[in-house]
């Protein structure tokens, strides 16, 4: 809205050009999205705290858990508050990738809302039914997937429905450009031609997958808002710079025009990340719940894609991604051994991984921190791949 307004005014006010950098923008977008939620973070969890929507702990987990029961949970609420407005006041609406992103944001935000709310106020343990939250997983991860397949491939927005309608016509068969191959870091020339199907395919399950890799890992005090901080941070570099046609072509990266206007997103991301972690440093005031890490694990799937970077967010995501695996391993071998020998046993002693390790006598702080150090070093790893080619 700002940038339009800018715009509209840049001939009669010349310092209203400098609305035009994405740079500019993307920092206040930062600091307006971490204002808002400092600000509004003391009477949202008022709020929360009138509505009773507690947070329930497992009682088969670590016992130092169980005085956090009673804790506001559905805080995730004021990260997509503080990401909405300041998106809304720093981005430019007409470009083609805000869109998709702010739709999956809070697509998968009101899902995490629902299954929250079930939990907390209707005192129902299971929340959101697995197959229902999969449904309208699926069902909001596919339209992104179909929409991102051409909009990706496309130079400009009036080619996006050109794009699609050539697809339908070619009897759906038709091949995209190499820029929507799947890219394999540290190497030139190295990438895997994926087709429509492949590419709405690999879409879905990347932002699917990320959303729940991330609900699965916020189970600490901060464990999972500084890693999404960190990672968020660095898709927003791989964004600008993939959006910029110089420096994509001397780093080697696939040009994708106007991805750059990502770094926007990214940067109230961040703004509202860090604030939230404010509230949420041990011990937690608030906890973000489904409604916070469902939203912010799809935005990330999402503009690894756009960016085409599955597997650098694979890299830097890493703790998301050994949280998943553990809770996998964990669940597959307990059943096994329960079929074969009559009894479950168990790899680690609880799953996701950040308990394991807490039950083995780490404090939680500890646990957070060293994955926080974790993550900083595996996103380090993931920014080396723009030279290391």
């Amino acid at each position: 809205m700002l940038l339009w307004l800018a715009q509209y005014f840049h001939q009669d006010i010349s310092a209203f050009r400098v609305f035009n950098f994405i740079t500019f923008r993307a920092v206040f977008a930062t600091m307006t999205a971490l204002a808002i939620g400092l600000i509004a973070g003391p009477g949202v969890i008022r709020m929360l705290q009138r509505l009773k929507v507690g947070q329930a702990v497992r009682t088969d987990g670590p016992q130092t858990h169980l005085v956090k029961s009673g804790t506001p949970t559905m805080g995730g609420a004021l990260i997509l508050i503080a990401i909405g407005i300041s998106v809304f006041l720093w981005s430019d609406w007409s470009n083609r990738f805000i869109w998709p992103v702010m739709i999956v944001t809070l697509g998968f935000g009101a899902i995490g809302w629902v299954d929250d709310y079930r939990k907390v106020v209707y005192k129902d343990p299971n929340g959101m039914r697995s197959r229902e939250k999969y449904f309208w997983q699926s069902l909001i991860g596919l339209s992104a997937a179909i929409y991102l397949a051409f909009s990706v491939s496309a130079p400009t927005n009036a080619k996006v429905w050109e794009l699609f309608i050539a697809w339908v016509q070619s009897g759906f068969s038709m091949d995209l450009p190499p820029k929507a191959d799947l890219i394999v870091p540290f190497f030139k020339t190295v990438s895997y031609p994926l087709g429509v199907w492949g590419f709405i395919a690999l879409t879905y399950f990347v932002i699917v997958g990320t959303s729940n890799a991330v609900n699965l890992t916020d189970g600490l005090d901060g464990l999972a808002i500084m890693p999404t901080v960190m990672v968020g941070g660095a898709l927003g570099l791989f964004a600008y710079l993939a959006g910029h046609i110089v420096y994509s072509k001397y780093l080697l990266i696939p040009h994708i025009p106007g991805a750059g206007e990502l770094l926007i997103f990214c940067g109230a991301m961040t703004g509202a990340g860090l604030a939230f972690l404010w509230f949420n440093a041990h011990p937690a005031q608030v906890f973000m719940g489904d409604v916070g890490a469902l939203a912010l694990g799809g935005a990330l799937g999402t503009i690894a894609v756009i960016v085409r970077q599955e597997i650098v967010l694979f890299i830097m995501g890493g703790i998301f991604v050994v949280e998943t695996l553990s809770v996998m391993v964990q669940v597959a071998y307990f059943k096994f051994t329960k079929k074969r020998y009559g009894v479950g046993r168990r790899i680690l002693l609880m799953a996701p991984l950040h308990h394991h390790y807490e039950q083995k006598g780490w404090k939680e702080t500890q646990v957070v921190v060293r994955f926080w150090i974790i993550t900083m070093m595996l996103v380090l790893f993931g920014l080396s791949t723009l030279k290391l080619r």
